[in-house]
């Protein structure tokens, strides 16, 4: 008999996998992605230090009211900030880790957005 995991438990288990493999330092920290069905959150966290650098999502109150009329503009929008946020912090290069999600849709459109505005993969 086999068992089913759950999609959150696989992710969760993929997530895990990356993990063993990437290691923000703080000349390159990691800008970690979350995604839930409402919100996506981006953090860049120096994994030697155990600190967050910089952060952004869609719950802040600047970005609540803000036009992206979708989920993937909203994601570009928290890509563009958290960008903004690390550079002014003097990070220029990040490590990517997608926690398991697929790089598709939020979190290829955070992704790319956070290029464009000025961080280096």
């Amino acid at each position: 008999m086999t068992t089913v995991a759950s999609r959150s438990a696989a992710r969760q288990k993929r997530h895990e996998r990356i993990r063993l493999h990437l290691e923000g330092t703080s000349k390159r920290p990691r800008l970690a992605v979350f995604r839930s069905l409402k919100h996506i959150y981006a953090q860049v966290i120096d994994d030697a230090s155990g600190r967050t650098v910089a952060a952004a999502s869609t719950i802040e109150k600047e970005l609540r009211g803000s036009s992206a009329s979708t989920k993937v503009e909203e994601a570009r929008v928290v890509g563009r900030l958290v960008a903004e946020r690390a550079r002014a912090a003097g990070i220029e290069r990040v490590v990517f880790d997608r926690s398991g999600f697929k790089y598709h849709g939020r979190v290829k459109s955070l992704a790319d957005a956070a290029r464009e505005a000025g961080l280096e993969f």
